[in-house]
């Protein structure tokens, strides 16, 4: 009965075999050849991108100590300039006016000095992270694209990165 029921569908039991034979031989090679080596570049890439976001964290979080840094030095020049001043007031009767106007002078140069280099030791520690970032992106870009980034791709994409971190 169930054979009356394939002939009428037109299947015959040597073509059928022969089919399902092709069919699992395809499924193998596909699966060996394709499809597993296809996996493997996306695994690859999705860990190539978790890296990226983890170096990313990274800088965040030195970007977030080199201000604490920045907050730190800048409060202990404060309390210099303050116990300087506080110094100055206490001497003032052994020391004549114009004594006291230098020392003031001075306290308020070391707490100018103290707020450049705070500044400046700031402002390189923001843009080594920023060269860092756009060298992250840029490399990240181009191993995520997967071919090698011409030198105005790597411009551009420095650029916009840049741009992105200073807003």
């Amino acid at each position: 009965m169930l054979t009356q029921i394939f002939e009428q569908f037109g299947v015959t039991w040597p073509k059928f075999i022969a089919q399902l034979v092709l069919f699992i031989i395809v499924y193998f090679v596909l699966n060996r050849f394709a499809f597993g080596p296809l996996l493997k570049v996306l695994e690859e890439r999705r860990k190539r991108i978790e890296e990226g976001q983890l170096n990313a964290e990274k800088i965040k979080k030195q970007l977030a100590e080199a201000e604490l840094r920045y907050q730190e030095v800048l409060r202990k020049a404060n309390d210099d300039a303050q116990i300087l001043l506080e110094e100055s007031r206490k001497n003032n009767e052994a020391f004549s006016q114009r004594e006291m106007e230098k020392a003031v002078k001075e306290s308020a140069a070391i707490v100018e000095r103290a707020r450049h280099e705070i500044t400046s030791e700031r402002n390189r520690m923001v843009d080594e992270v920023k060269r860092e970032m756009v060298s992250l992106v840029v490399k990240t870009t181009a191993k995520v694209a997967g071919k090698v980034l011409s030198p105005e791709d790597q411009k551009r994409l420095s650029e916009e990165a840049a741009k992105d971190l200073a807003s």
